[in-house]
């Protein structure tokens, strides 16, 4: 069957979603070679994947996926595609602790460092949260704290598979595309930071497709994969069914200007410093940042009728330490 897929790839012909499904099965069974798997992933970049090619592998992945038996039914993520080469700190999993705070359910999918100095689960770590609970923990500890982190590993172990492959790539793939979309558990609302704003409205349809009432999927200013103060950001709306595009500066929010070399991160220390400044209300640049996506993570949530609306919001619970309270929370309930 590969020989037939390669021939297609090879002359930039598009998988239907059904021999996506079926590649996916044998990739994820253990059926082909780490050549076999970096071949194709490097093909299905240099055509440019489709949203049938999505679908059919994030349904797989999330058919192969731990179940998580919580009982929160709006649970919502935050986790961007990464592969942006921005190297700035950890945003996302900064915010999520600002999200929880502002009476968001949020079941923070992540990973470890694949393109960047420190991935969410680094970060993490070293705060001294687990990243290798048990499902059963896990759904626990979502529904009592209102925050939980699914670390993609443990989640998806199926994915061993292919991780020799994009390793060895050391390239953004299909697979950074898609991670934010494997979610296991079946979430209503999702913020989505992607590196590449012209695929924001085949992602929108896949989002759609897998039953999300509401999204925002957001592109910044040098394709970083998260809203940013300077030049110009790009966003894509999903709302019932309905999907339309934007753009906004920080101009238009009434933010300061920060450029992308004031929010560099560093390693897992650093960032964690960062992380636990921010919650802290620190004033820097961080702060403002994580302001800024926070803001865009209650606006793709609902819970705010616009953007500033959101920022709004984003301080007012920062600076009552309810952000920071939930990070507390989290540590305390995830002890193995």
């Amino acid at each position: 069957m590969m020989k037939d897929i390669f021939e297609k790839l090879a002359v930039c012909e598009n998988l239907s979603e059904k021999e996506m499904t079926a590649v996916a099965e044998q990739i994820f069974k253990g059926e082909l070679s780490e050549a076999q798997i970096a071949a194709f992933l490097m093909a299905l970049k240099i055509k440019g994947e489709t949203p049938e090619e999505i679908l059919g592998l994030v349904k797989t992945i999330k058919k192969n996926a731990a179940v998580i038996p919580s009982q929160t039914t709006d649970a919502m993520d935050n986790c961007g595609t990464g592969g942006d080469k921005s190297f700035s700190f950890n945003i996302s999993t900064t915010c999520s602790f600002v999200l929880a705070g502002g009476g968001v359910h949020v079941a923070k999918h992540g990973n470890r460092s694949i393109s960047s100095k420190s991935g969410s689960a680094d970060v993490l770590e070293e705060l001294g949260i687990s990243v290798s609970l048990a499902p059963e923990k896990l759904a626990q500890v979502l529904d009592k704290a209102g925050i939980a982190f699914l670390f993609a590993q443990k989640m998806h172990p199926a994915m061993r598979y292919i991780s020799p492959a994009r390793q060895a790539l050391g390239i953004p793939t299909i697979m950074n595309l898609i991670g934010p979309l494997t979610h296991p558990m079946n979430l209503e609302t999702q913020l989505l930071g992607l590196y590449q704003a012209d695929l924001q409205d085949d992602l929108a349809q896949v989002l759609k497709l897998l039953g999300r009432k509401r999204a925002v999927i957001i592109t910044g200013p040098d394709n970083m994969d998260e809203a940013a103060l300077y030049g110009r950001n790009y966003y894509t709306l999903l709302d019932k069914g309905q999907i339309s595009q934007g753009s906004f500066t920080f101009e238009d929010l009434d933010m300061p200007e920060v450029d992308l070399a004031d929010i560099k991160g560093g390693d897992a220390k650093e960032n964690a410093q960062i992380l636990v400044s921010v919650l802290k209300n620190e004033p820097s640049p961080y702060l403002e940042t994580t302001l800024l996506n926070a803001g865009l993570g209650f606006y793709a949530n609902g819970k705010v009728n616009s953007i500033k609306e959101g920022v709004d919001l984003a301080r007012e619970v920062i600076a009552s330490g309810k952000a920071y309270a939930k990070l507390q929370a989290l540590q305390e309930e995830q002890i193995d």
